[in-house]
């Protein structure tokens, strides 16, 4: 509970004390109102019920009240402002609270109730025996016992005023208690204007204008704003947007968690709940109650189905004598809701969907302004598209439109840190610095003792110059940075002084033009100062949206979404730089995706959907994990299923998730899940000529209308993913075509060559969805090209590694070739040559020079007379070799 409504529900007797207690933490300089003001007020003052409770344990006054004053100046003084409250005094009064409502019915805080919280509180009790040895004499137990005796028979003129006054302060006790006013705060300004529910509104509407069973239950996903979509309501309850059924209606927020909060005592739970119902009842005015997380009804206060918090709705909600609102998620709702018939038939449901990514755009607009209001700054137009857009590709597991209010909400935090912080990139370079100041000074320690450090000393003292330098330089910038962000903001404000101006003179319009020709001219010199790594940001872009999309799922975003349609363009170049020999499949897949791209394409079916044929070690599943890198910014987008472990028919049920009844319902399916988390991605179907026909057949719905329903009945959207299929079928035959490279086939005819093959392995129907792309055997100029790339891998990674250079010689290539050609394996007997041969030998050259702490500049690979790779390691200052060995490659 907040401190003010404690404050606001103390007795008149208990808030003068407490007033005191201020006055006299100020008088006396202290830094904050504690324990020991209050007691000292309470005991010096002519307050009637501790003076009782004094008597009544035989407690000396004039002890207990020097102590009081002893503890007061023990206290640090010398504050000049005004005390603060200390949080023992607030846990205080709320512990105070909870005895006077729960364990007497009191609706008001009294001096005997704060007593009683002390002692009963073992923390606050010790501080109390510190304060003073005379509070000893009280016993909490019998302290307890006799707190109702001490209360009806010694002060019954004073129990009845303070109940009164308290009864007096509020009609509805209750519902200020345990509820919050959402048309008061709607009125007051303070809940976000929504747009994009209108229609979810108007059928919350029509259902609370029923006469009976006039209780809507919003059910949707986590984050698609259930909650909102209440809000909505309330905001226009509040402007008189509503049939005059629902005008002046009062719409309250329960709030179940602080319903039950202290509710220790049997039955006190269901008093309060039945209050705030009687209230409601009672009301000159209509009061319609939300019920947010709804399903935690089934068993608040009680076990389910025995008198808990539904039981006790379910009768007032059938009469419909309380109107009542409730939210929960699809799934709750199935498994709380729909087992209790009577609870369904009293609720209607009202289905929140999430919103598509132009609604999400809508929605995310109307709450921008209180998101510049907050960080005090301004959002672009393009950060709201990009926040929609770059949340709904690359977020996976929330929903729109939670996630891209997340992401905008940080990306202001950010913009907002960067002009008022020091940028993240100068912090390192200054935790860097220290941190080789440190190790240099212990170095140096060690020096002094005998140890050999000078050449890591060197190294360090190196680092540090190049890290000061690097700090300067940035340093440097970053001012330049802030002085062209001062001018800006200054040249801005004198826009908004200017079109505040109410004149139209041809000077007043040439000032106008003036500055915001200066304005463009400040900011071009910003963007040239800055390149691509800004370090203060003048407003929320999409840049900057990016950068924390990146930041979030480790994809690089901001690349992609500068050079989006580049990428789609030189698609089949790029494809090419990895995937070798198949340049008549990779362009059918880049015309495909720049078709979808390019939005011509039919909108209904997924952006590409291809079924690889060929050998083994072509190039098929590294096409699928290239193309997941270049549209989706990462393989890490990719799901692979690898469609051989889908022989049975029956297993269809891991793809798509189990039926309700069946084992593993609720848990998903391995593919709809997959897509369901991440919609734009590429879905790999490995080996699919091994499933069972019957698995294959699921997939012609996805294949025409971009949707899968899964086992709990949800329909799964395809539309942004990519589906590559990879087949050995016909391997075989299409090897035998093209041994002969002068009678080689063209695509058109090794297709035409194979498809008696394909129509006995697949169903028409089947083949008829899907865009066939038949691979190529590899050749040895492919397999060359391809050896030369696995050794510029193995170059990067020692490069990486030790930061030093790998060299190896022309004939390398040629060389892991010849000893490949026995293997019908393709290219991957180029990845098992190398990780069995040459990449042993290199760890136990690098091994052993380490173990002798022997130092190397360079790798070089060659070719030893014997047919074997031969690994040196070369210090190149003293020109000579530092290791050899020799490992028969074969």
């Amino acid at each position: 509970m907040e401190f003010d409504k404690l404050i606001k529900n103390m007795s008149d007797e208990c808030r003068d004390l407490f007033e005191k207690s201020v006055a006299t933490a100020s008088s006396r300089s202290h830094y904050s109102i504690d324990l020991e003001h209050w007691l000292a007020e309470a005991i010096s003052g002519e307050t009637q019920e501790i003076n009782v409770v004094l008597d009544h344990f035989n407690i000396k006054k004039e002890t207990l009240q020097a102590d009081s004053i002893n503890a007061l100046e023990q206290l640090k003084t010398g504050n000049d402002g005004f005390p603060k409250i200390a949080p023992d005094i607030v846990r205080l009064l709320f512990e105070a609270w909870m005895i006077a409502s729960t364990q007497y019915a009191s609706l008001a805080i009294r001096p005997i109730h704060i007593l009683l919280a002390i002692t009963d509180s073992p923390n606050l009790y010790l501080r109390a025996l510190k304060i003073s040895s005379e509070f000893e004499k009280i016993n909490a137990d019998d302290f307890r016992e006799q707190c109702d005796a001490l209360l009806q028979n010694e002060l019954p003129s004073q129990q009845t005023e303070n109940s009164s006054i308290a009864q007096g302060a509020t009609k509805t006790p209750a519902l200020d208690q345990f509820t919050i006013n959402l048309t008061a705060l709607a009125k007051e300004g303070k809940i976000d204007k929504v747009l994009g529910r209108d229609d979810e509104v108007r059928q919350m509407i029509d259902i609370l204008c029923r006469r009976k069973q006039n209780n809507p239950i919003l059910t949707g996903e986590a984050g698609v704003g259930k909650t909102a979509v209440v809000e909505g309501l309330a905001e226009r309850i509040s402007t008189g947007e509503v049939p005059e059924m629902l005008q002046n209606v009062a719409l309250h927020s329960l709030d179940l968690g602080l319903l039950q909060a202290g509710a220790g005592v049997k039955g006190e739970f269901e008093n309060r709940l039945k209050n705030v119902i009687k209230e409601v009842k009672n009301s000159p005015w209509p009061i319609i109650i939300f019920i947010d997380e709804a399903h935690t009804l089934i068993g608040a206060g009680n076990q389910a189905g025995s008198g808990d918090a539904a039981n006790l709705l379910k009768p007032a909600l059938a009469r419909g004598e309380l109107r009542t609102i409730a939210a929960t998620t699809w799934a709750e709702y199935k498994k709380y809701f729909e087992t209790d018939a009577a609870l369904t038939r009293r609720f209607q449901i009202v289905k929140i969907e999430e919103p598509n990514e132009a609604q999400a755009i809508v929605m995310l607009r109307s709450i921008t302004p209180s998101l510049e209001k907050h960080h005090h700054i301004t959002v672009l137009e393009e950060a709201i598209t990009s926040a929609v857009i770059l949340s709904h590709r690359y977020i996976a597991g929330r929903q729109l439109p939670d996630k891209c209010v997340s992401l905008l909400d940080t990306a202001c935090a950010r913009v907002n840190l960067s002009l008022n912080a020091t940028p993240a990139t100068l912090e390192n370079y200054e935790k860097q610095m220290t941190n080789i100041e440190f190790e240099i000074s212990r170095l140096t320690q060690e020096q002094l003792n005998g140890y050999d450090h000078i050449e890591a000393l060197a190294q360090l003292e190196s680092q540090k110059k190049a890290a000061e330098l690097a700090s300067s330089k940035l340093n440097q910038r970053w001012q330049e940075e802030k002085e062209l962000m001062a001018s800006i903001v200054n040249i801005r404000l004198d826009i908004e002084q200017s079109q505040n101006e109410e004149t139209t003179s041809a000077t007043h319009i040439k000032k106008q033009q003036a500055l915001s020709n200066k304005l463009k001219k400040s900011r071009a010199q910003l963007v040239k100062l800055q390149n691509d790594s800004p370090m203060m940001h003048e407003c929320v872009d999409a840049q900057v949206v990016a950068e924390v999309v990146a930041d979030w799922t480790g994809i690089p975003v901001g690349r992609m979404q500068k050079d989006e349609i580049s990428n789609v363009l030189a698609l089949k170049e790029t494809l090419e730089k990895r995937v070798i020999g198949q340049s008549h499949g990779l362009n059918i897949i880049a015309q495909s995706m720049q078709t979808a791209r390019a939005k011509l394409s039919d909108p209904k079916r997924p952006l590409g959907i291809f079924m690889l044929v060929g050998p083994s070690g072509v190039g098929k599943t590294e096409t699928a994990l290239a193309l997941a890198e270049q549209l989706y910014g990462s393989d890490q987008n990719m799901t692979v299923i690898n469609m051989s472990e889908f022989k049975e028919e029956h297993k269809v049920s891991l793809l798509m998730g189990s039926p309700p009844g069946y084992v593993g319902y609720g848990e998903g399916g391995i593919l709809t899940e997959a897509v369901r988390r991440k919609p734009y991605s590429v879905v790999l179907l490995d080996e699919i000529e091994k499933a069972h026909p019957g698995v294959q057949d699921i997939f012609y719905q996805v294949f025409d209308k971009g949707m899968l329903r899964d086992g709990e009945g949800r329909d799964i959207d395809f539309k942004n993913t990519v589906i590559i299929m990879t087949s050995n079928t016909a391997s075989e035959q299409i090897e035998q075509l093209c041994i002969d490279p002068e009678t080689k086939p063209s695509p058109k005819g090794l297709l035409d060559a194979i498809g008696t093959t394909l129509r006995e392995t697949y169903k028409p129907a089947f083949l008829g969805r899907i865009n066939i792309v038949p691979y190529y055997p590899l050749d040895e100029k492919c397999l060359e090209s391809i050896a030369k790339l696995q050794l510029e891998t193995i170059k990067q990674r020692a490069q990486t590694q030790y930061r030093v250079p790998l060299s190896y010689s022309n004939k390398m290539a040629d060389f892991i070739v010849q000893q490949c050609q026995q293997s019908d394996t393709g290219a991957r007997q180029i990845s098992t040559l190398l990780n069995n041969t040459l990449l042993p030998q290199m760890a136990e050259v690098i091994l052993t020079a380490m173990a002798s702490n022997e130092e190397f500049d360079k790798i070089e690979v060659g070719i030893s007379n014997h047919k074997t790779f031969d690994v040196r390691l070369v210090k190149l200052k003293q020109k000579k070799t530092a290791s050899r060995s020799k490992v028969n490659a074969k």
